[in-house]
């Protein structure tokens, strides 16, 4: 991938890799999908996202990692689940060379759909 690229769609994005990669991006963006069905797929930040009232999470493609961006708080609240993963305030990483955790993915994006729907919920009721 070209980082001056401005992706226009997650299929142009998910294109601009090696098939090694490509694989996995294609593959998280099944699981996610899976997940959250009615959830647009969105380019933000140059990243494939996926939104319902705000974006909920994003991915990217790296050399060596997918990285998977759920927002800080959920990677706090399943730092156990991810002890195996490098992590950073608002960052996962999956290595390419490993299986991606496919139940650990869906239980982030499930939480993170709840938090989604809460904070519409209180942004409609101060209305």
């Amino acid at each position: 991938m070209d980082a001056s690229n401005k992706f226009e769609s997650v299929d142009e994005y998910n294109a601009s890799f090696p098939d090694y990669i490509r694989k996995q991006l294609d593959e998280i963006r099944r699981i996610i999908a899976d997940t959250v069905p009615d959830a647009s797929q969105v380019i933000s930040y140059n990243m494939p996202g996926f939104r319902q009232h705000k974006v909920l999470v994003w991915y990217a493609g790296y050399k060596n990692h997918i990285g998977f961006y759920p927002t800080p708080y959920p990677i706090e609240k399943f730092r156990e689940e991810l002890a195996g993963f490098k992590t950073s305030k608002g960052a996962i990483q999956f290595p390419v060379d490993q299986p991606l955790p496919e139940a650990l993915i869906r239980t982030i994006v499930r939480f993170r759909m709840a938090q989604d729907a809460e904070q519409a919920a209180l942004k409609k009721k101060k209305k």
